[in-house]
This record gives structure tokens, sequence and C-alpha cells, in this order.
């Protein structure tokens, strides 16, 4: 829809709190939106400001738009969020979250069973969590199994079938798993006592716990039923042990939810903790896929929602990293600056990027391992994002190094077919630049690097990466410029921060998307000029350090520093070498000066 077509429907949309659909021709709900102003908001779709190309493919494809007037911004959020995992427009966030989440669940009949499943029933049972972590699920049953004498059997417990002694007590009960309730042994009472404990344990409260189990020991010891006393004190001990563990945060917390957010590119990264009575009893973090140019402030208030209905968090405060509008009643929103609140939103944000970390380690050893099929396929999508004319089969990349302006060089690394091609590493010395200045030194290293391949007839890179900003590669232009070697070949700049990718003449750059196996090749190119550069740097700073000091000795020159740095490759080998072996490479008159320097430097 045009500006212009839009004009001629813009005053009938109110100024008044709702949500907004986009349709495209074929009427398919293409997004939807929420706004405190429904004409404000739609507004600015079509206003002259370029927001970005996702936005901008948007709007064209939008044919007809529908709007819904609501009470309030509030009643706006939740519908909005509704209809989103309801339709799943194409530029929305994806909200649907695939796995599928372990329950512990104490069944709905006469001594309830307690075991693990996926799959929550409307059958009247009782289920909780759901638990992000399928391994802590395991552990609590293992220790409910051992301290808590529960049933497994699947037997009709009736209190008409225990009556009529329809069941014998099984291989549980002489194991001491089971009290044998089948047989009248157990009382109801006795029995949901161990399930209300079950209740207090997932719920992070164990100090109840704890205090019921204490009273339970001391009044066996006060029996003198001391074997009870004892079974009952390893009960004790076994908490104790999980609850150390766990991560306890302040006692003095009750119940609250910390989320913290990192966006990259039209990524997002949310993590939850889950305290409850001070202890950390969920932890859960989310990749979500941003389809628009959305905020983070705009972001984090739909996953939270979605999040805390996943996992039926019952917490009134929400403690995250920046002020934001929350559609929940009753709940406060916190921004800590100190204490253990400003602690957990810590830890909440190291997970975010350990978790993003993690990730970024998967994608890149998946890039290293592909076969040379998906290689291709890989330089295909390069090719693609990048718009190229042809496959970049063959990949070169120059980086600059230098130290405090000292010993300036640059590197070139070469990729074919994917990988690299290390017989095609290049290392520069710069010969006609002065000091310091990274794009004198770019110009300089791709004249030669172009030049010689120009008089030997050498096949030219598809593509060639700069690493660094607008002006490095406006350095690396005029080099090829120079040869005429302008257009032969695609060369584009990377940012070094952001890996953002520069295009000649282009004032907008390209960000791929962040987890796309064209960003992880492209990365790992990177880091590869990075790495042959640097070490190439570290060795000549290494060298012009011992050349340096030798030349301060009286009587030793330049020729004799590089004949001993030749031999013996760094100043501490030097040091401990005799007379004799010195005098084997430069004779003894020399030698003799070398020893006297090194014997009054160490006086």
């Amino acid at each position: 829809m045009t500006a212009a077509a839009f004009q001629l429907i813009a005053h009938t949309i109110p100024h008044k709190p709702g949500i907004y659909k986009y349709y495209d021709v074929s009427h398919q709900l293409l997004y939807v939106g929420k706004a405190k102003d429904l004409h404000k908001r739609v507004s600015s779709y079509f206003s002259k400001t370029f927001t970005g190309y996702k936005t901008f493919e948007l709007v064209k494809r939008i044919e007809s738009i529908e709007f819904t007037i609501v009470d309030s911004e509030q009643d706006a959020f939740l519908l909005e969020n509704a209809l989103i995992k309801q339709y799943q427009p194409k530029y929305n966030i994806n909200l649907k979250d695939d796995k599928t989440y372990p329950y512990i669940v104490i069944k709905k009949e006469p001594f309830p069973r307690v075991f693990l499943t996926r799959q929550k029933l409307n059958d009247g049972s009782e289920y909780l969590g759901p638990f992000s972590s399928v391994g802590r699920v395991r552990e609590l049953l293992h220790f409910i199994k051992q301290y808590i004498p529960l049933r497994t059997c699947k037997l009709a417990l009736t209190a008409n079938n225990i009556q009529k002694h329809k069941f014998k007590v099984c291989l549980e009960y002489h194991l001491g798993n089971c009290k044998g309730p089948c047989e009248g042994l157990q009382t109801d009472n006795d029995y949901n006592t161990g399930i209300q404990q079950i209740r207090e344990i997932l719920k992070g409260n164990l100090s109840s716990v704890m205090n019921r189990l204490k009273l339970e020991m001391q009044l066996h010891a006060a029996n003198l039923a001391f074997e009870k006393a004892a079974a009952v004190k390893s009960k004790m001990e076994y908490l104790e042990n999980y609850q150390a563990k766990s991560v306890i945060v302040s006692k003095h917390l009750t119940n609250i939810d910390v989320f913290s957010i990192e966006k990259e590119g039209h990524v997002a990264f949310i993590n939850y903790l889950m305290v409850n009575h001070g202890t950390i009893v969920q932890t859960h973090t989310r990749k979500i896929d941003i389809q628009l140019e959305e905020t983070e402030a705009e972001v984090l208030p739909m996953v939270i929602l979605d999040i805390r209905k996943t996992f039926n968090s019952t917490a009134k405060e929400i403690v995250v990293p920046f002020e934001m509008d929350y559609p929940e009643p009753d709940i406060t929103i916190t921004v800590p600056k100190a204490g253990d609140k400003k602690k957990l939103l810590e830890l909440s944000i190291k997970n975010v990027s350990y978790f993003k970390e993690e990730l970024r380690k998967k994608k890149t050893l998946h890039i290293t391992t592909k076969s040379d099929a998906d290689l291709m396929q890989v330089l295909e999508e390069v090719k693609n994002y990048l718009h190229l004319q042809e496959t970049p089969i063959h990949i070169e990349c120059f980086d600059n190094s230098n130290f405090q302006g000292s010993y300036p060089v640059s590197a070139m690394v070469c990729f074919k077919n994917g990988l690299p091609s290390k017989k095609d590493y290049r290392h520069f010395n710069v010969k006609t630049v002065q000091g310091i200045n990274d794009f004198a030194t770019m110009k300089e290293v791709v004249y030669r690097r172009y030049k010689r391949l120009k008089e030997e007839n050498q096949s030219l890179p598809q593509l060639v990466i700069i690493d660094g900003g607008k002006g490095q590669l406006n350095a690396a232009l005029e080099a090829l410029d120079e040869l005429g070697l302008l257009g032969s070949m695609n060369v584009v700049g990377l940012a070094k921060n952001e890996e953002e990718i520069f295009f000649p003449g282009d004032n907008r750059s390209l960000k791929l998307p962040w987890d796309s196996d064209s960003l992880l090749l492209i990365r790992r190119i990177r880091d590869e000029v990075h790495r042959f550069g640097i070490t190439f740097h570290r060795n000549k700073r290494s060298a012009g350090a011992f050349k340096n000091e030798l030349e301060q000795i009286p009587g030793i020159g330049k020729t004799t520093a590089d004949t001993l740095l030749k031999h013996f490759k760094s100043i501490k080998n030097l040091q401990t070498k005799d007379k004799s072996a010195i005098a084997a490479v430069v004779g003894p008159a020399k030698a003799e000066l070398v020893i006297r320097y090194f014997n009054s430097a160490r006086q």
C-alpha cells in the first residue's frame, strides 16, 4: 500500500487504543500490532522516514487494514499476544515454543501416584511444573522415591476394595519403598502428608519440610525409636545437600521472576530465572526471531507474558534490566540498582551470554565440519545475500595490524571452495607508509597483492573482504582503480564490532542473519586473518625488540644483530650461551662485547 493510498483511509482509523491487522492481496494475515493510539501507530508505517528493509517490505505488501478498539493499552497487549499465538503472522515475532516440557503429576485418585509426564491432560490431576530441565525432574523424583514412601502400582485403591482385602502388598513394600496402603497399612492422612511435602519441595520451600522432619525426628527420639529417628535424620541430610546444590540468592527474598534480554541483529535471547523463597528453582533461555525492527523494550514484555504462562508463574514482582510497559495487573516491575535483585539480574545476563556463545560455538563447529557439497550451498547463500554475479569460490580477506604505531604489518588469507588455502596466505611488511595510517596501509597492500596477480596473469577472487569500515574499503577501491581492476571483483568492507557489511557507494550496511551459515563463514574468514596477522605481528615485534637491545651494545651494529637474531632466535636464549658459542657465530671480539654487556646488566 502506498502512502497516497493510505491517506484515503487514514481518517477512518480512530485515536483510541486497540490492535491492527495488515493483510496482503490474497487476504493473508501479515502482521498484528497493538497501539495506545491506533491512528498514530498505523500512520507511522506510511511516513517518509525509512525505518528498515523488513518494515519497508511489509508496507509494500499491505493491501488492507483492519483494527479492533479495546478499553485499554493492557487489553490491546493481551489481545495482540493471543492473536499472534493463534495465527503466527509472517512478520510477527514467533512466540511458539516447539519444546514439550516435563511435569510432575499427582494423579487424581485415592493414594495418588506421582510420576514424570510430558502430556498435560484435563483429567483433574495436579500438574506441578513445567520444568525446563528433565535432569532436575529426575533428581527430584529420585529423592521422592528414596525418602517419601509412595505407591507406584496402578491398583484402584478405593476404600471399598481395601476393606474387601482385594490386594496384597508387593515387593516395594518389603523393600521399604511403600507403606502398603493396598492392605490398609497406611492411612490417607499419613500418605497425604508425604504428598504435601512433595508440593513444598517442588515450590522450593524446603524450610517447612525441614521443620516438619525435625519435629518428627525429635518425636521418635523421645519415644526411644532411634532407628526411625536416624532414618528421618538421613532425609534431612539429603535435603540439606540438595539445597546446597541449588542457587540460594537470599532467604529474605520471596517469589520473583527475573528476565534479561540480549538482541543481536534480528535475533533476541531472553533468560528467565524463577525464584521461590530465595532459591532459583527454574532457569530457561529462549531464542526469538524478530521479523521487523522491534526494540528490546517492545520484544521483552511479549516474551515475559508467554514464558510466565508456560511456567505457571504466580510471582507478583518481575525484575528486568530497563523500564517497560507490562500489561498484567497487580504486577510490580523492578529495575534494580544494587543488592540481591541486582545480583540476580546480572546472573540472568550471564546466562544469556553463555547460551548465545554456546550456540555460536555449535554453529562454528558445524560450519567447519561441513561436506564439500554443503560448503557449496553456503557459498551460494553468500552469493544471494550479497547479490553477487557469481558464486564466491575464491575469497580473500585483508587486515592491518600495528602496536602503538610501531611495526605496522598486514595480512591476507585466502579461502577456496569455503576452505582455507594456506599456501596462498600472504604477509605484508608495510613499505611506503610512515606512522599509523590504516587507509594508506590498506591501499598499499591491496595494490601490491593484485599488481602481482595481474602481472603473473593469475585468477582474481570473486570476493574481497576488507576488515574495517568505509575508510579502509575506499582505500582498497582506490588501489584497484589505479590497477584498472575496479569492477573485476566484488569488494566489501566488514565493520570490526557490529559485523556489518558495507558495499562501495552505499550508505547503508547489511547485517546477515545472526545464525546464518553465511555469517559464520565470513566470521571464520575474519578470525583467520586476525590470527594470521597477529602471529606475524607478534613475531616481528619480538624480533624488533631483540635487534633494538643488541644494537644498544657499543660495537654491535645492525648486521651483527641480524646474525645473532637469526641464529639464537631470542635474547633469553642468547643470555644462556657462553662466549665460545657466541664467538662461533660472530667472532671472539664481538662475543666479548655481548658477554660483557649481559654481565653488567645482571649486576
